[in-house]
């Protein structure tokens, strides 16, 4: 028997209800097991070993390119949202290498500048189909890795990261705690980055938040994590109680009211559009200026998708580095 095999065994301890590796779909390629680790374990390597999880590092969560190191990026909000996902899933006896596979390639596909980014593209590309981070996560892990070859993820990682949204139905209960322990995540660290940022004072917080899940983001953490935990240990989905749910909305209405769209907080996005914009036409013009993979992919899927493919996977300061040097005059050149 192999190490990947008594793993395997090792899984019989999960509820019923969880997903079994020895039970995946398989890959979109076949391929020989892994001797030591099972699908999902691998999955989750080829995620973290992926160029596009190392530019999750310098991109941005809500704040555009914040002076500080203490906000997050997109990486640590996936790192968060793996912890998260991984406390609910070991409570409920799921399968916790499915649930973090799923977790670490959820945000693959997001755009420089956060959810800013993710609106130009989409407006950009409004008569091309659209733009949404979560299809392309998908994308990254499907046809831009290893050079257009892909990661060749199992069925069920891949369903997992295209559907962690809201809105979309998903094929296990692994990724429904993903969809879940992605919204606890944002919506606390989002708040706390605001604190830190002057955005809102801790005597902004209406009392009722604070009556309905505590006076610190630990504790706010804490009780939803709780919550989903008791709610669906006996149920067929994964959710909140009614009642935190309906705080939780409350919740998120104020963070989208104090937060999300305040103008101070938001005062560069109408910069983001022009910038990437700018970025975005310069290679639709010029097509032999993209890199050799994204020119292959222009072949395949047409250039507006790859031109959106390159310019999605860029990070916030590549992002304005590009727009400088194609739009930003040099000193020398100034008379």
């Amino acid at each position: 028997m192999t190490i990947r095999e008594k793993r395997e065994a090792l899984e019989e301890i999960i509820a019923p209800r969880g997903f079994k590796s020895r039970l995946s779909r398989g890959r979109v390629y076949e391929e020989e097991p892994c001797p030591i680790r099972t699908c999902f374990q691998r999955d989750i390597d080829r995620i973290i070993h992926s160029k596009a999880f190392r530019r999750l590092i310098h991109k941005t969560q809500v704040f555009l390119q914040p002076e500080g190191d203490h906000y997050r990026t997109r990486l640590t909000h996936t790192l968060e949202v793996a912890r998260i996902a991984r406390t609910i899933s070991r409570a409920l006896e799921l399968n916790e290498d499915l649930t973090e596979a799923i977790a670490m390639g959820h945000d693959l596909g997001h755009t420089p500048f956060g959810h800013a980014g993710e609106r130009a593209l989409n407006e950009i590309l409004a008569d091309s189909g659209g733009f949404s981070h979560s299809e392309q996560s998908l994308r990254v892990v499907d046809r831009i890795e290893r050079d257009g070859r892909g990661l060749n993820l199992t069925y069920e990682v891949r369903d997992g990261i295209r559907n962690h949204s809201s809105g979309r139905e998903r094929l296990t209960l692994e990724a429904q705690v993903v969809h879940l322990a992605d919204r606890v995540a944002y919506i606390n660290h989002d708040l706390d980055d605001a604190l830190r940022a002057g955005i809102i004072t801790e005597k902004d917080i209406p009392d009722e938040i604070i009556c309905a899940f505590g006076e610190t983001n630990s504790s706010r953490i804490n009780t939803i994590i709780t919550d989903i935990i008791e709610t669906s240990r006996d149920s067929d989905t994964i959710e909140m109680s009614p009642g935190m749910n309906f705080a939780f909305s409350s919740f998120r209405a104020y963070m989208f009211d104090n937060v999300y769209t305040n103008m101070r907080a938001k005062s560069e996005e109408k910069k983001v559009l022009g910038l990437i914009s700018g970025i975005f036409e310069h290679y639709m013009k010029n097509p032999d200026k993209l890199p050799p993979e994204y020119r292959a992919l222009a072949e395949e899927d047409g250039l507006p998708r790859a031109v959106a493919d390159y310019v999605s996977g860029m990070t916030d300061k590549y992002a304005v580095s590009v727009y400088n040097e194609l739009f930003v005059p040099a000193a020398w050149q100034i008379k």
